[in-house]
Protein backbone atom coordinates (compact mmCIF):
# COMPACT_ATOMS: atom_id res chain seq x y z
CA UNK A 1 0.00 0.00 0.00
CA UNK A 2 3.05 2.52 0.87
CA UNK A 3 4.62 1.96 -2.14
CA UNK A 4 0.86 2.74 -4.46
CA UNK A 5 1.00 5.69 -2.64
CA UNK A 6 3.79 6.92 -2.97
CA UNK A 7 4.91 5.77 -6.26
CA UNK A 8 1.57 4.64 -8.59
CA UNK A 9 0.65 5.67 -11.77
CA UNK A 10 -2.38 7.34 -10.24
CA UNK A 11 -0.25 8.74 -7.50
CA UNK A 12 2.21 10.46 -9.84
CA UNK A 13 -0.71 12.21 -12.03
CA UNK A 14 -2.78 13.15 -9.29
CA UNK A 15 -1.68 12.69 -5.82
CA UNK A 16 1.93 14.43 -6.18
CA UNK A 17 1.58 16.33 -2.99
CA UNK A 18 2.81 19.34 -0.80
CA UNK A 19 3.20 20.88 2.28
CA UNK A 20 1.82 23.50 4.49
CA UNK A 21 3.01 26.65 5.24
CA UNK A 22 2.01 30.36 4.79
CA UNK A 23 0.85 31.25 1.30
CA UNK A 24 3.57 32.49 -0.85
CA UNK A 25 4.09 33.24 -4.80
CA UNK A 26 4.19 30.08 -6.70
CA UNK A 27 4.51 30.10 -10.71
CA UNK A 28 3.33 27.23 -13.14
CA UNK A 29 7.09 26.20 -13.56
CA UNK A 30 8.63 25.52 -9.93
CA UNK A 31 5.20 23.16 -10.25
CA UNK A 32 6.39 21.12 -12.73
CA UNK A 33 9.61 21.55 -11.71
CA UNK A 34 8.97 19.89 -8.53
CA UNK A 35 6.47 17.29 -10.85
CA UNK A 36 9.75 16.37 -12.62
CA UNK A 37 12.33 16.51 -9.64
CA UNK A 38 9.76 13.86 -7.25
CA UNK A 39 9.02 11.70 -10.19
CA UNK A 40 12.99 11.20 -11.42
CA UNK A 41 13.59 10.72 -7.92
CA UNK A 42 11.46 7.55 -7.40
CA UNK A 43 12.51 5.94 -10.82
CA UNK A 44 10.14 7.80 -13.58
CA UNK A 45 11.75 8.85 -17.03
CA UNK A 46 9.92 11.64 -17.66
CA UNK A 47 8.86 13.93 -20.90
CA UNK A 48 7.25 16.19 -22.82
CA UNK A 49 7.23 19.33 -24.85
CA UNK A 50 6.98 22.65 -22.76
CA UNK A 51 5.41 26.13 -24.20
CA UNK A 52 4.44 28.96 -22.21
CA UNK A 53 1.91 31.54 -23.37
CA UNK A 54 1.00 34.13 -20.96
CA UNK A 55 0.19 32.88 -17.22
CA UNK A 56 -0.12 29.08 -18.74
CA UNK A 57 2.52 26.69 -18.70
CA UNK A 58 1.32 23.80 -21.24
CA UNK A 59 3.57 20.71 -20.98
CA UNK A 60 2.24 19.07 -24.51
CA UNK A 61 3.04 15.04 -25.20
CA UNK A 62 3.76 14.30 -21.57
CA UNK A 63 4.87 10.60 -20.64
CA UNK A 64 5.76 9.37 -17.45
CA UNK A 65 7.35 5.71 -17.31
CA UNK A 66 8.52 3.65 -14.22
CA UNK A 67 10.33 0.33 -14.73
CA UNK A 68 8.68 -2.45 -12.45
CA UNK A 69 11.03 -3.75 -9.28
CA UNK A 70 11.57 -7.55 -10.17
CA UNK A 71 9.46 -7.73 -13.23
CA UNK A 72 10.54 -7.23 -16.87
CA UNK A 73 7.64 -4.31 -17.65
CA UNK A 74 6.79 -1.55 -16.86
CA UNK A 75 3.96 1.42 -16.04
CA UNK A 76 3.22 4.37 -18.34
CA UNK A 77 1.22 7.38 -17.25
CA UNK A 78 0.98 9.64 -20.52
CA UNK A 79 -1.10 13.22 -21.07
CA UNK A 80 -2.09 14.50 -24.65
CA UNK A 81 -1.07 17.57 -22.71
CA UNK A 82 -0.97 19.02 -18.83
CA UNK A 83 -1.94 23.07 -18.06
CA UNK A 84 -0.13 24.84 -15.41
CA UNK A 85 -2.15 28.46 -14.90
CA UNK A 86 -1.29 31.03 -12.64
CA UNK A 87 -4.11 32.23 -10.68
CA UNK A 88 -2.28 35.80 -10.13
CA UNK A 89 -3.09 34.84 -6.05
CA UNK A 90 -0.13 33.23 -6.03
CA UNK A 91 -1.59 29.92 -6.74
CA UNK A 92 -1.19 27.17 -9.61
CA UNK A 93 -4.20 25.34 -11.35
CA UNK A 94 -3.10 22.12 -12.87
CA UNK A 95 -5.20 20.91 -15.34
CA UNK A 96 -5.45 17.32 -16.41
CA UNK A 97 -7.55 15.87 -19.35
CA UNK A 98 -10.85 14.93 -18.85
CA UNK A 99 -9.37 11.32 -19.72
CA UNK A 100 -6.07 10.03 -19.99
CA UNK A 101 -4.12 6.58 -20.59
CA UNK A 102 -2.58 4.45 -17.44
CA UNK A 103 -0.55 1.61 -19.66
CA UNK A 104 1.29 -1.70 -18.20
CA UNK A 105 3.60 -4.23 -19.45
CA UNK A 106 5.10 -7.16 -18.22
CA UNK A 107 6.77 -10.23 -19.85
CA UNK A 108 8.70 -13.32 -17.98
CA UNK A 109 9.05 -17.06 -18.23
CA UNK A 110 8.04 -16.96 -22.41
CA UNK A 111 4.70 -15.11 -21.41
CA UNK A 112 3.98 -11.45 -22.11
CA UNK A 113 0.94 -8.92 -21.56
CA UNK A 114 0.03 -5.19 -22.28
CA UNK A 115 -2.88 -2.94 -21.32
CA UNK A 116 -4.36 0.01 -21.14
CA UNK A 117 -6.75 1.36 -18.06
CA UNK A 118 -8.51 5.01 -18.79
CA UNK A 119 -8.44 7.34 -16.23
CA UNK A 120 -11.73 9.39 -16.36
CA UNK A 121 -12.69 12.92 -14.00
CA UNK A 122 -14.90 15.34 -14.27
CA UNK A 123 -12.04 17.75 -15.27
CA UNK A 124 -11.65 20.05 -11.74
CA UNK A 125 -8.51 21.56 -11.81
CA UNK A 126 -6.13 20.82 -8.59
CA UNK A 127 -5.42 23.84 -6.48
CA UNK A 128 -1.58 24.11 -5.28
CA UNK A 129 -0.72 26.72 -2.84
CA UNK A 130 2.47 27.60 -1.14
CA UNK A 131 5.93 27.82 -2.31
CA UNK A 132 8.73 26.09 -4.03
CA UNK A 133 9.57 24.77 -0.91
CA UNK A 134 6.32 24.03 0.94
CA UNK A 135 3.41 23.18 -1.50
CA UNK A 136 -0.66 21.88 -0.71
CA UNK A 137 -2.57 20.38 -3.23
CA UNK A 138 -6.71 20.36 -3.03
CA UNK A 139 -8.32 18.71 -5.48
CA UNK A 140 -12.36 17.27 -5.91
CA UNK A 141 -14.13 15.22 -7.90
CA UNK A 142 -18.03 14.41 -8.51
CA UNK A 143 -16.84 11.19 -10.53
CA UNK A 144 -13.55 9.11 -10.89
CA UNK A 145 -12.99 6.36 -12.99
CA UNK A 146 -10.87 4.03 -14.23
CA UNK A 147 -11.83 1.28 -17.04
CA UNK A 148 -9.90 -1.51 -18.88
CA UNK A 149 -9.75 -0.18 -22.19
CA UNK A 150 -7.15 -2.61 -23.96
CA UNK A 151 -5.59 -5.88 -22.91
CA UNK A 152 -3.25 -8.11 -25.06
CA UNK A 153 -1.59 -11.60 -24.61
CA UNK A 154 1.46 -12.68 -26.35
CA UNK A 155 0.67 -9.67 -28.99
CA UNK A 156 -2.72 -10.64 -29.71
CA UNK A 157 -5.37 -8.73 -28.35
CA UNK A 158 -8.08 -9.36 -25.93
CA UNK A 159 -11.54 -9.27 -26.87
CA UNK A 160 -13.61 -6.50 -24.79
CA UNK A 161 -16.18 -9.59 -23.40
CA UNK A 162 -13.32 -11.58 -22.32
CA UNK A 163 -12.14 -9.49 -19.73
CA UNK A 164 -13.67 -6.41 -17.64
CA UNK A 165 -12.89 -3.74 -15.13
CA UNK A 166 -14.51 -0.81 -14.16
CA UNK A 167 -14.01 1.32 -10.35
CA UNK A 168 -15.75 4.09 -9.80
CA UNK A 169 -15.27 6.49 -6.61
CA UNK A 170 -17.63 9.09 -6.54
CA UNK A 171 -17.68 12.72 -4.23
CA UNK A 172 -14.18 12.33 -3.83
CA UNK A 173 -12.00 14.94 -2.44
CA UNK A 174 -7.93 14.70 -1.50
CA UNK A 175 -5.70 17.10 0.62
CA UNK A 176 -1.91 16.89 0.62
CA UNK A 177 0.65 18.79 2.46
CA UNK A 178 4.23 18.12 1.43
CA UNK A 179 7.77 19.58 2.79
CA UNK A 180 10.78 19.01 1.17
CA UNK A 181 13.50 19.33 3.69
CA UNK A 182 15.72 16.92 2.07
CA UNK A 183 13.55 13.94 2.17
CA UNK A 184 10.32 15.16 1.18
CA UNK A 185 7.57 14.50 3.89
CA UNK A 186 4.03 13.70 3.01
CA UNK A 187 0.35 14.33 5.51
CA UNK A 188 -2.31 13.18 2.86
CA UNK A 189 -6.37 12.75 3.14
CA UNK A 190 -8.95 11.43 1.09
CA UNK A 191 -12.68 11.29 1.25
CA UNK A 192 -15.09 9.47 -1.05
CA UNK A 193 -18.94 8.94 -0.46
CA UNK A 194 -18.62 5.48 -2.24
CA UNK A 195 -16.44 3.14 -4.17
CA UNK A 196 -17.66 0.51 -6.37
CA UNK A 197 -15.90 -2.15 -8.46
CA UNK A 198 -16.97 -4.77 -11.26
CA UNK A 199 -14.15 -7.21 -12.60
CA UNK A 200 -14.59 -10.19 -14.67
CA UNK A 201 -13.20 -13.03 -16.78
CA UNK A 202 -15.10 -15.49 -19.50
CA UNK A 203 -12.49 -17.87 -21.26
CA UNK A 204 -13.59 -19.12 -24.21
CA UNK A 205 -11.60 -22.03 -24.70
CA UNK A 206 -12.42 -23.36 -20.98
CA UNK A 207 -16.08 -21.74 -20.80
CA UNK A 208 -14.64 -20.88 -17.49
CA UNK A 209 -16.13 -17.44 -16.02
CA UNK A 210 -15.44 -15.38 -12.90
CA UNK A 211 -16.89 -11.98 -11.40
CA UNK A 212 -16.25 -9.77 -8.89
CA UNK A 213 -18.17 -6.99 -7.67
CA UNK A 214 -18.69 -5.21 -4.76
CA UNK A 215 -19.13 -1.84 -3.37
CA UNK A 216 -17.68 0.59 -0.05
CA UNK A 217 -19.48 3.26 1.54
CA UNK A 218 -18.01 6.49 3.72
CA UNK A 219 -14.21 5.91 2.68
CA UNK A 220 -11.67 7.79 4.43
CA UNK A 221 -7.91 7.48 4.46
CA UNK A 222 -5.11 9.69 6.33
CA UNK A 223 -1.36 8.91 6.18
CA UNK A 224 1.87 10.44 6.46
CA UNK A 225 4.77 9.45 4.35
CA UNK A 226 8.27 9.90 3.84
CA UNK A 227 10.20 9.79 0.83
CA UNK A 228 14.01 10.18 0.38
CA UNK A 229 15.66 12.18 -2.05
CA UNK A 230 18.17 10.76 -4.55
CA UNK A 231 17.04 7.15 -5.05
CA UNK A 232 18.70 5.28 -7.39
CA UNK A 233 15.87 3.00 -8.20
CA UNK A 234 12.44 2.06 -7.10
CA UNK A 235 12.83 -1.06 -5.24
CA UNK A 236 11.69 -1.65 -1.38
CA UNK A 237 15.03 -2.90 -0.13
CA UNK A 238 17.01 1.33 -1.44
CA UNK A 239 13.57 2.74 -0.31
CA UNK A 240 13.86 1.59 3.04
CA UNK A 241 17.58 2.09 3.23
CA UNK A 242 16.94 5.32 2.24
CA UNK A 243 14.67 6.53 4.86
CA UNK A 244 11.21 5.73 3.61
CA UNK A 245 8.23 5.57 6.06
CA UNK A 246 4.64 5.48 5.75
CA UNK A 247 2.05 5.13 8.45
CA UNK A 248 -1.64 5.55 7.06
CA UNK A 249 -5.17 4.53 8.11
CA UNK A 250 -7.97 3.56 5.48
CA UNK A 251 -11.92 3.34 6.84
CA UNK A 252 -14.81 2.66 5.59
CA UNK A 253 -18.76 2.58 7.04
CA UNK A 254 -19.86 -0.28 5.14
CA UNK A 255 -19.69 -2.66 2.26
CA UNK A 256 -20.74 -5.58 0.04
CA UNK A 257 -19.25 -7.74 -2.80
CA UNK A 258 -20.24 -10.90 -4.47
CA UNK A 259 -17.38 -13.50 -6.16
CA UNK A 260 -18.60 -16.18 -8.70
CA UNK A 261 -17.26 -18.40 -10.77
CA UNK A 262 -17.87 -21.58 -13.25
CA UNK A 263 -16.24 -23.96 -14.66
CA UNK A 264 -17.79 -26.65 -16.61
CA UNK A 265 -20.16 -28.59 -14.08
CA UNK A 266 -18.48 -26.92 -11.44
CA UNK A 267 -19.51 -23.31 -9.62
CA UNK A 268 -18.72 -21.33 -6.69
CA UNK A 269 -20.55 -18.39 -5.05
CA UNK A 270 -19.90 -16.19 -2.38
CA UNK A 271 -21.82 -12.76 -1.14
CA UNK A 272 -20.81 -10.93 1.82
CA UNK A 273 -22.14 -7.18 3.49
CA UNK A 274 -20.04 -5.84 6.63
CA UNK A 275 -21.02 -2.50 8.85
CA UNK A 276 -17.39 -0.66 8.13
CA UNK A 277 -13.98 -1.76 9.04
CA UNK A 278 -10.66 -0.77 8.95
CA UNK A 279 -6.85 -1.28 7.42
CA UNK A 280 -3.92 0.18 9.26
CA UNK A 281 -0.04 -0.04 7.45
CA UNK A 282 2.73 1.48 8.80
CA UNK A 283 6.47 0.70 7.75
CA UNK A 284 9.90 1.93 8.25
CA UNK A 285 13.72 0.50 8.07
CA UNK A 286 12.72 -1.23 11.11
CA UNK A 287 9.31 -2.35 11.30
CA UNK A 288 5.88 -3.10 9.94
CA UNK A 289 2.65 -2.95 11.23
CA UNK A 290 -0.67 -4.20 9.74
CA UNK A 291 -3.62 -3.92 11.59
CA UNK A 292 -7.19 -4.93 9.49
CA UNK A 293 -11.09 -4.89 11.52
CA UNK A 294 -14.18 -5.11 10.58
CA UNK A 295 -17.70 -5.80 11.99
CA UNK A 296 -21.20 -7.19 11.74
CA UNK A 297 -19.93 -9.24 9.27
CA UNK A 298 -22.40 -11.45 7.12
CA UNK A 299 -21.45 -14.16 4.95
CA UNK A 300 -23.52 -16.74 2.10
CA UNK A 301 -21.87 -18.98 0.11
CA UNK A 302 -22.94 -21.48 -2.30
CA UNK A 303 -21.17 -24.05 -4.96
CA UNK A 304 -21.98 -27.14 -6.49
CA UNK A 305 -19.36 -28.85 -4.12
CA UNK A 306 -21.67 -27.24 -0.75
CA UNK A 307 -24.35 -29.71 -0.15
CA UNK A 308 -26.63 -26.80 0.80
CA UNK A 309 -26.15 -23.17 1.66
CA UNK A 310 -24.11 -21.86 4.22
CA UNK A 311 -25.21 -18.39 5.95
CA UNK A 312 -22.47 -17.06 8.32
CA UNK A 313 -22.37 -14.29 10.62
CA UNK A 314 -19.09 -12.15 12.48
CA UNK A 315 -19.87 -9.33 14.81
CA UNK A 316 -16.26 -8.84 14.70
CA UNK A 317 -13.03 -10.18 12.93
CA UNK A 318 -9.44 -8.99 13.32
CA UNK A 319 -5.86 -9.65 12.67
CA UNK A 320 -3.00 -7.28 13.42
CA UNK A 321 0.67 -8.21 13.21
CA UNK A 322 3.90 -6.12 14.16
CA UNK A 323 7.06 -7.62 13.14
CA UNK A 324 10.36 -6.28 12.45
CA UNK A 325 12.48 -6.49 9.22
CA UNK A 326 16.20 -5.17 9.48
CA UNK A 327 18.50 -7.57 10.52
CA UNK A 328 20.14 -6.29 14.13
CA UNK A 329 21.75 -8.30 17.50
CA UNK A 330 19.59 -6.33 19.18
CA UNK A 331 16.10 -7.20 20.60
CA UNK A 332 12.72 -6.09 18.42
CA UNK A 333 9.18 -6.09 19.55
CA UNK A 334 6.83 -8.04 17.63
CA UNK A 335 3.12 -8.90 17.55
CA UNK A 336 0.17 -10.86 16.91
CA UNK A 337 -3.52 -10.60 17.11
CA UNK A 338 -6.92 -12.63 15.78
CA UNK A 339 -10.26 -11.66 16.68
CA UNK A 340 -12.80 -13.46 15.29
CA UNK A 341 -16.11 -12.77 17.93
CA UNK A 342 -19.63 -14.11 17.82
CA UNK A 343 -19.24 -16.23 15.06
CA UNK A 344 -22.30 -18.29 14.40
CA UNK A 345 -23.02 -20.67 11.66
CA UNK A 346 -26.65 -21.86 10.37
CA UNK A 347 -28.87 -24.57 12.51
CA UNK A 348 -28.74 -26.51 9.20
CA UNK A 349 -24.86 -26.89 9.99
CA UNK A 350 -25.18 -27.51 13.55
CA UNK A 351 -28.62 -30.26 12.75
CA UNK A 352 -25.37 -32.30 10.96
CA UNK A 353 -23.36 -32.91 14.59
CA UNK A 354 -26.06 -31.69 16.94
CA UNK A 355 -29.48 -33.34 15.68
CA UNK A 356 -31.63 -33.40 18.70
CA UNK A 357 -29.71 -29.99 20.00
CA UNK A 358 -27.77 -31.03 23.29
CA UNK A 359 -25.39 -28.60 22.58
CA UNK A 360 -25.87 -24.78 22.77
CA UNK A 361 -25.59 -23.33 19.49
CA UNK A 362 -24.56 -19.99 21.01
CA UNK A 363 -21.72 -18.46 18.69
CA UNK A 364 -18.32 -19.09 19.49
CA UNK A 365 -15.15 -16.87 20.44
CA UNK A 366 -11.68 -16.94 19.47
CA UNK A 367 -9.29 -14.07 20.64
CA UNK A 368 -5.44 -14.37 20.66
CA UNK A 369 -3.33 -11.71 21.37
CA UNK A 370 0.34 -12.34 21.70
CA UNK A 371 3.70 -9.69 22.11
CA UNK A 372 7.05 -10.47 22.03
CA UNK A 373 10.75 -9.67 21.84
CA UNK A 374 13.22 -11.39 19.81
CA UNK A 375 16.03 -11.40 17.11
CA UNK A 376 15.89 -10.57 13.08
CA UNK A 377 19.84 -12.03 11.73
CA UNK A 378 18.81 -11.23 8.15
CA UNK A 379 16.79 -8.10 5.94
CA UNK A 380 13.39 -9.41 4.77
CA UNK A 381 13.63 -7.30 1.76
CA UNK A 382 17.55 -8.82 1.22
CA UNK A 383 16.93 -11.25 -1.55
CA UNK A 384 20.09 -13.07 -1.27
CA UNK A 385 19.77 -13.28 2.87
CA UNK A 386 16.11 -14.60 2.27
CA UNK A 387 17.42 -17.21 -0.46
CA UNK A 388 19.90 -18.26 2.22
CA UNK A 389 17.15 -18.74 4.92
CA UNK A 390 14.97 -20.42 2.91
CA UNK A 391 17.88 -23.14 1.85
CA UNK A 392 19.05 -23.21 5.28
CA UNK A 393 22.13 -22.01 5.28
CA UNK A 394 21.50 -18.67 7.74
CA UNK A 395 18.74 -18.78 10.89
CA UNK A 396 15.90 -16.28 10.34
CA UNK A 397 16.12 -15.56 13.76
CA UNK A 398 15.71 -15.68 17.84
CA UNK A 399 12.64 -15.95 19.86
CA UNK A 400 13.65 -13.94 23.18
CA UNK A 401 10.63 -13.27 25.06
CA UNK A 402 6.61 -14.39 24.68
CA UNK A 403 3.64 -12.84 26.28
CA UNK A 404 -0.27 -13.71 25.97
CA UNK A 405 -1.60 -10.87 27.34
CA UNK A 406 -4.90 -12.20 26.07
CA UNK A 407 -6.31 -15.68 25.11
CA UNK A 408 -10.21 -16.59 24.98
CA UNK A 409 -11.37 -19.78 23.02
CA UNK A 410 -15.48 -20.46 23.80
CA UNK A 411 -17.90 -22.61 21.64
CA UNK A 412 -20.82 -25.31 23.02
CA UNK A 413 -20.79 -24.03 26.13
CA UNK A 414 -17.01 -24.16 27.10
CA UNK A 415 -14.47 -21.30 27.48
CA UNK A 416 -10.93 -21.14 27.91
CA UNK A 417 -9.17 -18.33 29.10
CA UNK A 418 -5.78 -17.52 29.55
CA UNK A 419 -2.75 -15.22 29.97
CA UNK A 420 1.06 -16.11 30.68
CA UNK A 421 4.38 -14.52 30.05
CA UNK A 422 7.71 -16.53 29.25
CA UNK A 423 11.37 -15.85 28.05
CA UNK A 424 13.52 -18.21 26.27
CA UNK A 425 17.46 -19.31 26.16
CA UNK A 426 18.68 -19.59 22.63
CA UNK A 427 21.54 -21.42 23.98
CA UNK A 428 19.31 -24.37 25.43
CA UNK A 429 18.20 -26.47 22.21
CA UNK A 430 17.94 -29.94 24.33
CA UNK A 431 16.00 -29.70 27.23
CA UNK A 432 13.07 -28.85 24.56
CA UNK A 433 13.62 -31.15 21.34
CA UNK A 434 15.03 -28.43 19.19
CA UNK A 435 13.51 -25.46 21.16
CA UNK A 436 14.87 -22.50 22.89
CA UNK A 437 14.50 -23.62 26.46
CA UNK A 438 11.36 -21.62 28.21
CA UNK A 439 10.85 -20.05 31.81
CA UNK A 440 7.77 -18.37 33.00
CA UNK A 441 4.17 -19.01 34.10
CA UNK A 442 1.05 -18.87 32.45
CA UNK A 443 -2.93 -18.76 34.62
CA UNK A 444 -5.22 -20.42 32.81
CA UNK A 445 -9.42 -20.91 33.26
CA UNK A 446 -11.93 -23.57 32.28
CA UNK A 447 -15.47 -23.95 32.25
CA UNK A 448 -17.93 -26.27 31.11
CA UNK A 449 -15.86 -28.90 29.80
CA UNK A 450 -16.89 -31.48 32.28
CA UNK A 451 -20.57 -30.99 30.56
CA UNK A 452 -19.34 -30.74 27.86
CA UNK A 453 -17.73 -34.02 28.13
CA UNK A 454 -20.82 -35.66 29.20
CA UNK A 455 -23.37 -33.99 26.08
CA UNK A 456 -20.35 -35.35 23.70
CA UNK A 457 -20.42 -38.74 25.27
CA UNK A 458 -24.42 -39.34 25.07
CA UNK A 459 -23.94 -37.87 20.97
CA UNK A 460 -21.91 -40.57 20.78
CA UNK A 461 -18.98 -38.44 19.77
CA UNK A 462 -16.79 -39.16 22.40
CA UNK A 463 -16.51 -43.03 24.52
CA UNK A 464 -16.05 -43.22 27.87
CA UNK A 465 -12.12 -44.08 27.36
CA UNK A 466 -11.47 -40.64 25.46
CA UNK A 467 -13.87 -38.99 28.17
CA UNK A 468 -11.64 -40.95 30.92
CA UNK A 469 -8.55 -39.83 29.60
CA UNK A 470 -9.39 -36.22 28.88
CA UNK A 471 -10.68 -36.02 32.46
CA UNK A 472 -7.33 -37.19 33.76
CA UNK A 473 -5.53 -34.97 32.03
CA UNK A 474 -7.35 -31.96 33.43
CA UNK A 475 -6.95 -33.41 36.98
CA UNK A 476 -3.28 -33.75 36.32
CA UNK A 477 -3.39 -30.07 35.25
CA UNK A 478 -5.76 -28.05 37.01
CA UNK A 479 -7.82 -27.61 40.10
CA UNK A 480 -11.30 -26.31 40.85
CA UNK A 481 -12.49 -22.98 40.43
CA UNK A 482 -14.79 -21.30 41.93
CA UNK A 483 -18.71 -21.56 40.20
CA UNK A 484 -19.85 -24.91 39.40
CA UNK A 485 -17.63 -26.75 36.44
CA UNK A 486 -14.86 -24.28 36.44
CA UNK A 487 -11.01 -25.35 36.47
CA UNK A 488 -7.99 -23.30 36.51
CA UNK A 489 -4.33 -23.67 36.42
CA UNK A 490 -0.93 -22.05 37.13
CA UNK A 491 1.60 -23.74 34.70
CA UNK A 492 5.05 -23.04 35.50
CA UNK A 493 8.43 -23.65 33.97
CA UNK A 494 11.84 -22.79 35.74
CA UNK A 495 14.86 -22.01 34.22
CA UNK A 496 16.61 -25.71 34.83
CA UNK A 497 13.44 -27.11 32.70
CA UNK A 498 11.25 -28.11 35.58
CA UNK A 499 7.52 -27.74 34.69
CA UNK A 500 5.04 -27.65 37.32
CA UNK A 501 1.17 -27.79 37.66
CA UNK A 502 -0.36 -25.88 40.66
CA UNK A 503 2.58 -26.03 42.33
CA UNK A 504 3.08 -30.15 41.89
CA UNK A 505 6.07 -30.85 39.79
CA UNK A 506 4.81 -32.76 36.58
CA UNK A 507 8.27 -32.58 34.60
Amino acid sequence: MSVIIARSGVAAAIFVVSAQGALADLSAQDVWADWKAYLTSTGYTVSGTEAVSGSTLTVSDVSMVMPIPEEDGSGTVSFPEIQFVENGDGTVNVLLPAEFPLGFKFSGEGESFAGKLIYAHDGAPMKVSGDAESMKYDYTSSKVTMTLDELTADGEAVPADVANVEIVMNDVATQTVMKIAGARNYDQALTASSLSYDMGFNDPESNGTGSFKGALQGLSFTGTSTVPANLEGPDMAALLRAGFAFDGTFSFTGGNGAVSGADGSENFAMESNSQGGSIAVAMDRQHMTYDVSQIGTNVNISGSEIPFPLALSMAETGFKLMMPLAKSEEEQDFALGITLRDFAVPDMLWGMVDPTGQLPHDPATVVLDLAGKGKVLFDLFDPEAMEAVESGDEQPGELNALTVKQLQVSAAGAELTGTGSFTFNNEDLVSFDGMPAPSGEADLKLTGANTLIDKLIGMGLMSDSDAMGARMMMGMLAVPGEGEDTLTSKIAISEDGQIHANGQRIK
